[in-house]
């Protein structure tokens, strides 16, 4: 068989069937087994690429891939060259507890993900040896003649040849809520939109009423659903602001310390005329020491804290460093069928002849809810033609709505389970009407008639219940010809019905002749009553539109991309507070020819895209980023995966969402709920929040310890701390503490303030100032402290004893400090934050009984001091708290706060490192 050009794969809609069997070598026939079995290894089986599963060791190692890992690992295997094995293994033993920590929580997510994944095989009813089979979906090849019905999945890509009412639900292709009517007889033009081709039917829809008949054309990584799968591939996601913002720390870090370590050794050399060698690997060794070695763990800790709060609300994270990510997202691009509406069909609004409206309460396909006017239930005389309507639609009807379990299920075109729904609530059931209306006769729905109608025998009479498009049914209806509600003023409120987003369907019935004869077909009805327009419409899911409102409060731009008809996107785009007018809607077709300068001006103003394509979206997302947005996409369909790997962070649905979305994102959402979205923003702000203040209170004691080892040296006196004793607090005391400090609860509302950019840098101006304090506190009052020991006549050892207690000490008090860095120490309860009160008397319980155990005495040269030394070293600790308490003063003095929930500055007027 040839293999057709890529030209000839893009266009199997544009030829007609003569050529399409030529190119694929069959026929109305179909296949032979031994035809089938050859190309069957000539193209391999008909499944999407895949992505290989995750191994435990890849993400094991994954979580060495980190700036300041590398600095870690690097000053490991210095320590352990210059002898100071040490200091090597502590290093060591922190890189490995980081890589357990994160690589156990990632696993996790991963198989939450994965399970997430249960992949339904796909059979297939085929014409194969002349004769009709059932095979697996996978067994399909090119050539093949597949029979389709309702309830059935399209196993590949499959030029139609015939078709009796066939209608597919292509949503996860395109978008498109409303399903598609399929024609074989339709030819489209090259290049014609996916949603358009109504000669095709693509692998992975689902058919949702009538039957056809096809060949099939591609299948596996060759459909449109598999060349979507490869681009998610081929696109790389962008970094995570964590990331981005831990490179920059990381290089200004080593810098620093670099530069620490220099003028260390220089002084050591010049001042105090240590050898030079010695020197050196002191310096070294000082290094090692003044890197936040618990970093890493405490950024590990608080992320998957986060992790798991974001579970909770039903975020799945497969990416840990995508939790800070989605709090730091200023723009949300959302898919709207499956994300922010439910998919499900659903008659919101009723209107009668005369012009009477009714509200339809209840969500989805399960009949819960009620109709109502203004409110009230409906006059009786009101209440009768209702119920007539409610009949005719529940009589003119294909789908099947039962009760199972106590659950609802369902099945059909969703336009009928959605009318279905309707006469429930009006207290019409289908079985229970067709047994008292037994159907004679049915004249199925067809594109060209635009209409569907149903025949019923009453009596000694024989009705007809019709439904369809209203201009189509009030033709036939002789009561709307003139009159007060004659047919233009009918198609008026049709119209007006349209343009609020309904999707409108008439009903209408009459009494026909009952001689027709049975083999006859029956004739078009005439002289129908007309009984009314449905509106029905997708709803919106539970909650979308206060999460849209939180969003936009928390700064967010919130934009829906949709290949809905702009005016009923609008329409929904009203009621989910996104816009207002048509100047903020542009459909695919003006951004055809867009230049990315222009893209860039045209997502200022809109927040509505309609009639978009999967490129067109990708293009969206490409601008939104190149404008400085930090982008989520959400999203459940294969149209969104490349979008999805595209974005900053992708978002796909769990529950609805196909395989490709899921593999494509960072984060699913398990209850496929847009408000989830939001309750993961707020977690994704606490985590980084807590992030900071992990970072704040190992920086700040570090950059302490270094100053007091500076002045010391500059004063010509001796070290005092040894480098052990450095790791010791970094490692133990402080590691302790920051691990806790992952776990604090959030501050105010957070989602009260505007996003943090993704250029802003993790040491602003508040944490440089703040740092700074810290720093000089401890280093300037430790090297008082250092001298007046020294002045006792205590020997060097004891010395380093009191003054490794002490920097014990003020790591106890500037935990308290680092709780936030606005509200005053005093005015946080520690009773608020109970693992971190655990994890503070742990630090300290852990550095006492350091004092006390023999091993430890040896390794960091810890004693016991008596109670006067314990209270006057305890005052001198509070110092460091004194002086915040003044800084957090003069800083709201400074930078008022914005609201009682965010004592922060607003962060576009606050000044960046």
């Amino acid at each position: 068989m040839a293999v057709p050009s890529s030209a000839d794969t893009e266009s199997w809609y544009s030829r007609g069937l003569s050529q399409i069997y030529d190119r694929v070598e069959s026929d109305s026939d179909g296949l032979s087994s031994e035809q089938a079995a050859y190309r069957l290894s000539e193209y391999g089986p008909n499944r999407l690429p895949k992505a290989k599963p995750v191994t435990v060791w890849r993400i094991f190692f994954r979580q060495f891939k980190n700036p300041l890992i590398y600095i870690l690992a690097v000053a490991a295997i210095v320590s352990f060259a210059v002898g100071e094995v040490t200091d090597a293994g502590f290093i060591a033993a922190v890189l490995l507890v980081n890589a357990l920590v994160g690589g156990t929580q990632e696993w996790r997510a991963e198989r939450s993900s994965q399970a997430l994944q249960q992949l339904i095989r796909t059979r297939a009813t085929v014409i194969r040896d002349g004769e009709t089979r059932d095979i697996d979906g996978e067994e399909v090849v090119p050539g093949d003649v597949v029979l389709l019905e309702s309830g059935y999945r399209v196993p590949a890509d499959i030029r139609l040849v015939s078709t009796h009412g066939l209608e597919i639900d292509e949503s996860a292709l395109t978008g498109e809520s409303a399903p598609v009517l399929k024609n074989e007889e339709w030819v489209g033009e090259y290049r014609a939109p996916l949603g358009d081709r109504r000669n095709m039917a693509y692998a992975g829809t689902v058919v949702n009423r009538g039957r056809g008949r096809g060949v099939v054309v591609e299948t596996g990584a060759d459909t449109v659903v598999g060349r979507l799968a490869e681009d998610v591939t081929a696109v790389e996601g962008g970094q995570p602001p964590l990331v981005m913002r831990m490179e920059r720390f990381t290089r200004i870090v080593g810098l620093i310390v670099l530069v620490a370590a220099a003028i260390t050794a220089l002084l050591g050399i010049f001042v105090q005329q240590y050898d030079a060698v010695e020197m050196f690997l002191f310096a070294v060794a000082l290094a090692v020491s003044a890197i936040p070695e618990g970093l890493p763990v405490g950024v590990t800790v608080a992320l998957g804290v986060a992790s798991r709060r974001m579970a909770e609300v039903g975020v799945i994270v497969r990416r840990l460093v995508a939790v800070e990510g989605l709090g730091s997202c200023t723009m949300i691009a959302s898919d709207k069928t499956g994300t922010l509406t439910a998919n499900e069909l659903t008659v919101k609004q009723v209107q009668l002849p005369d012009g009477s409206t009714f509200e339809v309460t209840g969500e989805g396909y399960a009949p819960e809810g009620n109709v109502l006017q203004d409110g009230h239930p409906p006059k009786p005389d009101l209440a009768d033609e209702l119920s007539r309507l409610a009949r005719a639609s529940v009589l003119c009807n294909e789908g099947h709505l039962s009760r199972r379990d106590d659950e609802w299920t369902w099945r059909g075109d969703p336009t009928d389970i959605a009318l279905l729904a309707l006469g429930r609530k009006l207290g019409w059931s289908r079985q229970s009407t067709l047994d008292a209306y037994p159907q004679t006769d049915e004249i199925p729905f067809e594109p060209e008639q635009r209409y569907a109608a149903t025949f019923h025998r009453t009596d000694e009479q024989t009705r007809v219940f019709v439904k369809g498009a209203p201009e189509r049914v009030l033709e036939m209806c002789t009561d709307a010809s003139e009159g007060e509600f004659s047919q233009p003023t009918l198609q008026r409120q049709a119209t007006e019905m349209a343009h609020d987003g309904y999707r409108v369907i008439a009903v209408a019935e009459g009494t026909v002749e009952t001689d027709t004869k049975p083999e006859q077909p029956p004739s078009e009805p005439t002289d129908l009553t007309f009984l009314g327009f449905l509106g029905l419409i997708d709803p919106l899911r539970s909650g979308v539109a206060e999460a849209i409102a939180s969003a936009q409060q928390a700064g967010i731009t919130v934009t829906m991309i949709t290949g809905d008809h702009p005016e009923t996107a609008l329409a929904i785009a009203r009621n989910l507070g996104l816009a207002e007018s048509t100047d903020e809607v542009t459909t695919g077709a003006e951004l055809m020819d867009a230049s990315e300068e222009t893209l860039a001006d045209v997502l200022e103003t809109t927040r509505v895209f309609a009639r978009v394509s999967p490129d067109q979206k990708l293009k969206i997302v490409e601008a939104a980023r190149g404008a400085g947005h930090y982008v989520a996409v959400t999203g459940d369909g294969v149209n969104d995966a490349p979008a999805l790997r595209q974005a900053n962070i992708g978002i796909a649905m769990g529950k609805m969402g196909t395989d490709v979305a899921r593999d494509a994102a960072e984060l699913v959402i398990s209850d496929d709920n847009f408000a989830t979205i939001v309750a993961g923003i707020e977690q994704g702000r606490v985590a980084f929040d807590n992030i900071r203040k992990v970072i704040f209170l190992l920086i700040s004691t570090g950059a302490g310890e270094v100053a007091l080892v500076l002045l010391s040296l500059a004063a010509g006196l001796p070290l005092p701390l040894v480098p052990v004793q450095i790791l010791w607090l970094n490692l133990v005391t402080n590691g302790i503490q920051d691990v806790a400090l992952a776990f604090e609860p959030k501050e105010g509302d957070v989602l009260n303030r505007p996003p943090r950019s993704p250029d802003e840098r993790t040491f602003d101006r508040i944490m440089v100032e703040r740092t700074l304090v810290v720093a000089l506190v401890i280093g300037v009052i430790g090297f008082g402290t250092f001298v007046w020991l020294l002045d006792r006549g205590l020997s060097e050892a004891a010395v380093r004893n009191h003054m490794l207690l002490l920097i014990v000490l003020f790591q106890l008090v500037n935990i308290g400090n680092a709780r936030s860095e606005t509200t005053s120490l005093f005015r946080l309860s520690p009773l608020q934050s109970p693992i971190l009160l655990t994890g503070t008397i742990t630090a300290f319980l852990v550095h006492l009984g350091a004092m006390y155990f023999p091993p430890a005495q040896v390794v960091l040269g810890t004693e016991p001091v008596s109670l006067e030394q314990w209270i006057v070293l305890g005052g001198i600790a509070l110092t460091v708290a004194v002086a915040i308490e003044l800084h957090k003063l003069s800083w709201k003095a400074r930078y008022p706060p914005r609201s009682e929930t965010d004592g922060r500055s607003p962060s576009e007027t606050r000044k960046k490192e």
